[in-house]
């Protein structure tokens, strides 16, 4: 999937005659280059080409001649004194239908193989949707993960985070998400990797090929090779692509972003170049501003919406991370991925006591909806304050009551597993698509004691509470099958 250092850009820019200047290099830190223009400098976030297809964005004017710029392309071979050419236009990727099923990355060049797409483009910098042309509605996007559409409901035209240190599942539940949402829904899927591994990014794509949904796909990717310039500027070429299906083609779009941490995390690189003083833990003082300009631009519209969900990598697992923080506030619904219900082998590992959304409310959701959340989660919380005292004085210490909150949260952990469409490889069980009212029904039978005569692991990796009886019923015929094989094997006398 990535792209050759000297093969960056295969779009050519048109120069504006009038606007067209030429500067010369004077200075080179790394990834900054400062350049002098004698006659006109280039507004602000112009692209700059130089000589081996070197592309420089304009970030400042340190005076009325000379700008400050980042390449977006490694810059091996440019050197004092080198002659920069003003495009007389910002960075603009390919937008439209002919976009789907192909992967790009940030100039809008395909890195596919495949040729590249004509048609219109756009620049990478947009102002956010005014409020007065903003949906105001609030529906309910249902993903057929059960523990998501419980406990943390996804908004149409929302913005859900994945929080999760490395190694949690946080790339699995995503291409998980594509697959169900693309294929309930029939809309648009943008996926894109920010700080990708180019491993990772060839797998998603064979997946989403196999799964039979890359035709109403978009990727694009800025990969960990690339210059933190190509990787802080990624995500806002997806939206592009993404603004353009909402509002010129009226498709609602699932835009999935991996990694907003690596978003931050190139802002900070960045920041850091240029000159800018560190912030708190490092990250550059300009945060809060580089995070919303992103975030800002995804929203619903009257005509089509565009719902966002995005992993966010949390370092060393510190939800008070300044990254984790700032990423909180823009979201409707957060998703807390826990390694220690991981290392307990219960997939996906959603935290039900961390994660949370802010459409789940009774006049949203419904009164049945919420009540039987905040049951599931009081008794998963009851279960919690319990496990110190099991660990110290056992399970037969508890009173009756207790054990019979034990049993029924245990039922409740496993019940909220589920087996996924993309790891059938891995697990050797079927994906299972789960609706939210059989997710419900599943959830009051269980509350309601229906299954306390039940072993537990009857409930680990089921689909609906309905598979709970076909799992016994094909327990009960492989016994009867494996009685009928012993008595054939028995010597007649």
């Amino acid at each position: 999937m990535a792209s050759s250092p000297n093969h960056y850009r295969s779009a050519t820019y048109t120069v504006d005659p009038e606007g067209a200047a030429v500067g010369t290099v004077t200075a080179i830190r790394g990834s900054v280059v400062d350049v002098r223009f004698p006659h006109r400098v280039p507004r602000l976030y112009n692209l700059l080409q130089a000589k081996g297809n070197i592309a420089i964005e304009v970030l400042s004017h340190l005076s009325e001649q000379t700008v400050r710029g980042i390449a977006l392309t490694p810059v091996q071979g440019l050197a004092r004194g080198a002659s920069v050419t003003d495009t007389g236009n910002s960075l603009q990727v390919p937008v439209g239908a002919k976009l789907l099923g192909r992967v790009f990355n940030v100039f809008g060049d395909p890195i596919d193989g495949q040729a590249a797409v004509a048609g219109p483009r756009r620049s990478l910098h947009a102002s956010p949707v005014p409020l007065s042309q903003r949906a105001t509605q609030t529906d309910i996007l249902e993903t057929g993960i059960k523990a998501i559409d419980l406990l943390a409901p996804i908004e149409r035209g929302g913005k859900a985070g994945l929080f999760g240190g490395a190694g949690v599942g946080k790339t699995i539940l995503i291409t998980e998400m594509i697959h169900n949402v693309v294929r309930q829904y029939r809309g648009v899927s943008l996926f894109c990797g920010i700080g990708e591994r180019s491993r990772e990014g060839e797998e998603l794509y064979r997946e989403m090929k196999s799964a039979g949904v890359l035709d109403n796909t978009v990727m694009v990717f800025g990969q960990m090779n690339e210059p933190p310039g190509a990787r802080f500027r990624v995500g806002h070429a997806a939206l592009t692509m993404a603004e353009y299906f909402r509002d010129e083609m009226h498709r609602d779009v699932l835009l999935m972003i991996d990694n907003v941490f690596r978003f931050i995390q190139a802002g900070s690189e960045v920041s850091g170049l240029i000159g800018q003083l560190p912030s708190r833990v490092g990250y550059q003082p300009t945060l809060a501003t580089d995070l919303a300009a992103l975030e800002e631009r995804i929203c619903s519209t009257q005509s089509a919406a565009i719902t966002s969900v995005q992993a966010v990598y949390v370092p060393a697992d510190d939800l008070t991370d300044p990254a984790a923080v700032h990423t909180f506030s823009h979201l409707s619904a957060s998703i807390v991925l826990s390694r220690k219900r991981m290392s307990e082998g219960l997939y996906p590992a959603v935290d039900p006591l961390q994660s949370g959304s802010k459409l789940l409310t009774p006049s949203v959701v419904g009164q049945r909806h919420y009540k039987i959340a905040q049951a599931v989660r009081i008794t998963l919380a009851d279960y919690e304050e319990l496990k110190d005292i099991i660990a110290m004085l056992g399970l037969e210490e508890l009173a009756e009551q207790e054990r019979a909150t034990v049993y029924r949260a245990r039922r409740l952990e496993r019940f909220l597993t589920q087996p996924f469409f993309t790891t059938e490889s891995f697990t050797n069980l079927p994906g299972q698509w789960v609706s939210l009212s059989e997710t419900l029904k599943g959830c009051e039978r269980i509350l309601a004691d229906e299954f306390s005569e039940l072993p537990e692991r009857e409930l680990y990796m089921i689909g609906p509470i309905g598979d709970v009886k076909g799992r016994q019923q094909a327990q009960a015929a492989a016994q009867r099958k494996t009685q009928r094989d012993k008595e054939k094997e028995k010597p007649k006398k």
